[in-house]
């Protein structure tokens, strides 16, 4: 009898204690919702823009995050890293597996409406938020 209400006491508490943690949520990164695309003169969508467009330095703790897009009838064909952190040998190896993956999510979003990759939120969130001004420029 002692032994069920010690098993019962227990497990209750443990119950209460694992409903009271709060699971962690990290901040998102800061990402501007996508413009609605406005008609630009002529009646032609703007989301035709073809050409590179080069997106803001975004400071991170690590470092400056820069990418350019290259645009061709409104898609993304490309993206290319500017500038990463790179001052120390950690920095460069999280940017070397970060930047590929961050881009391949983008060409296949096409649009900076993508996930940071876990280990590199710095380095992540600069890439979006300069992903976004670059396409923030060229209109789409």
């Amino acid at each position: 009898m002692r032994r069920v209400a010690v098993t019962t006491l227990s497990t209750t508490a443990g119950v209460v204690l694992l409903l009271a943690l709060k699971p962690h949520q990290g901040h998102p990164p800061a990402v501007s919702a996508p413009r609605p695309a406005a008609s630009a003169p002529g009646g032609a969508a703007s989301g035709t823009r073809t050409g590179e467009f080069t997106g803001d330095v975004v400071d991170t703790r690590y470092g400056p995050v820069q990418v350019a897009v290259t645009l061709a009838q409104g898609h993304i064909t490309a993206v290319h890293v500017l500038r990463v952190p790179s001052e120390r040998g950690r920095d460069r190896e999280i940017a070397a597996r970060a930047v590929p993956r961050l881009t391949e999510e983008a060409l296949g979003a096409q649009s900076a409406s993508i996930d940071a990759v876990s280990g590199a939120s710095y380095t992540s969130e600069g890439y979006i938020r300069s992903l976004q001004s670059a396409l923030d420029e060229a209109g789409v």
